[in-house]
């Protein structure tokens, strides 16, 4: 049974992820760079922090899924969480992008405390929000629908933040002099934003979806289907390594026009910045192209072919970075919309195929875990994240990185690979596990069938009635 969002709904969905998303690119694309060169810490440490940090926060993510999904409230189970951790989210991403006078054993464990915290609430938001998706509508085609308005917030609010940090910074900075006080106040800016975003989602979206059995489930019972979910597992593989893919590509970039494409004039030319803006927001806008032609080509093929489609083309495409010379920006830029594209049309599928899961398992089991399923989502999102920038990191420092000094020729090479042979390497293995995934479009049609059936939505649901 098909069922109607309007779309103002659509639109308040798409907004949660357009507040998170303008954090998660800031972390994704500046903030090893802010460490290294603004707030004076070395690379290899960083990449330790963040191995280190986003382990523990990539295991909160199922045990926020858990207390989710035994919310009952006014609001219904996962919205309260998006109203009350709106306003610390924003507190602690401008605390984390500060940077008090401290030692260099200060400063360590200052960003160990601020970044641990800020993604402790990071959780405590995302994951609740990104289980909306399951409870909004149980109609697959809705989902694919919300789950593409959601993405292109997402990367509509990645646009923002890229487009708007380096002026801010510039302009909180006084003109470069203070760029401390420049990241800090620039940040807060957008933090604003991105709490406001997040009331929008609150008030605007709805919780439809309710449990075939009421009451709570035995914690015991949801992680031992969870445990024998053969499709989450796949799934759960294939976003780790398509995160391992872009947190690579994302964490290098700046570094990459920095310090290689043209580094001659660059280190002193303050144009490189406008230059990585531009491949930056380049991107983002080719991850919306992709969304929108992703949905076409899945509506025709499905979801499984689409996905494998799009990340066999990243993988190509990534390899022949490699061999682009550093004075050909176009050529650069080229590549990246086309990368870009591929990878931003994988993410929309990805969720889609949770809210699936999260089907099948009902079908299964008799009990639906919203909240733990789709904390998967997130959890896949942070181990990749945290193998990505952890490698991103490592490899700055094994290359022989040091910041804010022209790089040596063996260093630039290591920063290219960044952009190229690692990522691919990150792109084939989802391939290879999302190859083996088992719910095409025909076991998710049967799925619905029979969940419309327990629910007394079929034809012979409405026989016994």
């Amino acid at each position: 049974m098909s069922q109607h969002i309007n779309l103002r709904e659509k639109i308040g969905y798409g907004l949660g992820d357009a507040a998170s998303s303008m954090f998660w690119k800031l972390f994704s694309m500046y903030l090893l760079f802010f460490y290294t060169d603004i707030f004076g810490i070395p690379a290899v440490v960083v990449g330790t922090m963040f191995l280190i940090t986003r382990i523990w926060d990539a295991v909160n993510d199922p045990m926020m899924g858990l207390i989710a999904d035994r919310t009952s409230s006014r609001w219904g189970r996962f919205r309260p969480y998006i109203l009350f951790t709106a306003i610390p989210f924003g507190v602690f991403g401008v605390l984390t992008f500060s940077s008090p006078e401290l030692s260099v054993t200060g400063k360590i464990v200052y960003a160990y405390i601020t970044y641990t915290l800020m993604m402790m609430i990071y959780t405590c938001i995302n994951v609740p929000y990104a289980s909306l998706l399951g409870v909004i509508s149980s109609d697959p085609k809705q989902r694919t629908i919300l789950s593409s308005y959601r993405m292109i917030f997402a990367f509509g609010g990645s646009i923002l933040a890229l487009v708007s940090i380096e002026p801010l910074v510039h302009l909180f900075s006084s003109s470069g002099a203070n760029p401390q006080r420049g990241w800090q106040m620039a940040v807060a800016v957008i933090a604003l934003a991105a709490v406001i975003l997040f009331f929008l989602n609150f008030l605007w979206t709805k919780e439809r979806v309710e449990p075939l059995k009421k009451g709570t489930n035995r914690l015991k019972d949801d992680l031992k289907d969870l445990l024998k979910n053969k499709p989450w597992w796949i799934l759960l593989g294939a976003g780790v390594a398509a995160l391992i893919f872009n947190s690579i590509r994302d964490g290098a970039a700046v570094y990459y026009f920095k310090y290689y494409a043209n580094s001659a004039s660059m280190l002193s030319n303050s144009s490189s910045l406008s230059i990585t803006t531009l491949y930056l927001v380049l991107g983002q806008a080719a991850n919306i192209v992709g969304i929108f032609l992703i949905v076409f080509v899945a509506n025709r093929i499905g979801k499984k072919k689409a996905y494998l489609s799009s990340m066999v083309i990243a993988t190509l495409l990534s390899i022949s970075f490699y061999f682009i010379g550093k004075d050909s920006i176009v050529m650069v830029l080229v590549f990246q919309v086309l990368i870009s594209a591929c990878a931003g049309s994988i993410f929309p599928l990805l969720w889609s195929m949770y809210a699936d899961i999260a089907d099948y398992s009902e079908v299964r089991t008799g009990r639906r875990a919203t909240g733990l399923i789709f904390s998967s989502s997130s959890m896949s999102q942070k181990f990749g994240w945290t193998l990505g920038g952890a490698l991103t990191g490592w490899l700055l420092g094994y290359y022989g990185f040091q910041a804010n000094v022209e790089q040596s020729e063996f260093a630039q090479t290591g920063i290219r690979m960044m952009l190229s042979y690692f990522p691919a390497i990150g792109a084939l293995l989802s391939v290879l596990f999302i190859s083996l995934y088992p719910l095409g479009e025909k076991q998710v049609k049967e799925t619905q069938d029979k969940l419309r059936l327990l629910r007394g939505e079929g034809e012979e649901g409405k026989g016994k009635r």
